[in-house]
């Protein structure tokens, strides 16, 4: 890993810079499923396919995070950009979920590690 691309090195502060700002976590919290998966295809938890992603549309995540629905649409527009988050549309809704499963093991090991830093405290 010493080896690391300088344009590699900007792409990585630029992902995680987006995914830093707390509005935008609360987002892809909201988006990230607990449950484990039940995909008979493959039952790893960390699923790829559209069927173990949970989706939410822009007034669910709004709802359930306490903001606006115009700055929760502004912020997937964001993560969207970003690569974070990708969208599927159903008439005259927009469905949002986590990219891919490299987000939600992002997401896991960052609030793995600030719960075990508070759980030495």
């Amino acid at each position: 890993m010493k080896d690391v691309k300088l344009t590699t090195i900007k792409k990585m502060e630029s992902l995680l810079e987006t995914a830093s700002d707390s509005t935008r976590l609360k987002i892809m919290l909201a988006l990230l499923d607990d449950d484990e998966c039940e995909c008979e295809e493959c039952n790893c938890g960390v699923c790829e396919s559209l069927n173990c992603m949970i989706e939410k549309c822009v007034n669910d995540i709004a709802m359930e995070i306490g903001a606006s629905q115009s700055l929760v649409s502004h912020q997937l527009k964001v993560l969207k950009d970003a690569d974070l988050v990708r969208t599927r549309k159903e008439k005259t809704k927009v469905y949002y979920s986590l990219k891919d499963r490299h987000i939600r093991l992002l997401l896991g090991v960052a609030y793995e590690h600030v719960m075990e830093g508070e759980e030495n405290d």
